[in-house]
């Protein structure tokens, strides 16, 4: 699949037929993870796969109600909960560098972009949930305090592909020179 195509193409998906996803098909998302790109190659993320239905209701419920993620999270097979080690991440001999502070969540951002787009490659679906309640989710996983998640994503067969919404022209957010 062109690469053009699977960033045009890629959805947020909700609704998941029961197919389990491949300890392959796991491999290779973990790949295009560990080749994003990251501040001073710190490379801050790591993943926690869970594919145990106690866990996956228990971080359900971290969602509040009403979020069009919570069913996605029990359906999935898989739900992959991205994390990031804090202070390492936008910082320069221990200081923060730039006005912007830790870039944690820029890096995460970058990791989940490739997680996402390799999935949709391989015939997979995805959603990522941020509205969540971080602290439940990281005493659910054991997540340790130097580390924080990020989003929590599931992950499996879409039940269906859906067409996308409407995207900006060009024009109206690019700028030249100036803004």
């Amino acid at each position: 699949m062109e690469l053009t195509d699977v960033i045009k193409e890629r959805r947020s998906i909700r609704k998941f037929k029961g197919d389990d996803v491949s300890s392959s098909d796991l491999e290779e998302i973990m790949e295009a993870i560990r080749w994003a790109p990251s501040w001073k190659n710190t490379q801050c993320w790591e993943v926690v796969v869970v594919k145990d239905p106690d866990r996956k209701i228990k971080l359900a419920e971290t969602l509040p109600e009403g979020n069009p993620g919570k069913r996605a999270m029990t359906q999935a097979p898989v739900v992959l909960a991205v994390c990031a080690r804090k202070g390492i991440s936008g910082l320069d001999k221990g200081e923060t560098a730039t006005d912007k502070g830790d870039w944690f969540m820029f890096d995460s951002g970058l990791a989940v972009q490739n997680l996402c787009l390799k999935a949709h490659s391989l015939g997979l679906g995805t959603v990522i949930v941020g509205l969540f309640d971080a602290k439940g989710a990281e005493r659910i996983l054991r997540v340790p305090g130097d580390r924080s998640v990020v989003v929590l994503i599931p992950l499996g067969v879409p039940e269906k592909m859906s067409r996308g919404p409407g995207r900006k022209e060009i024009a109206e957010f690019v700028r030249y020179e100036t803004y």
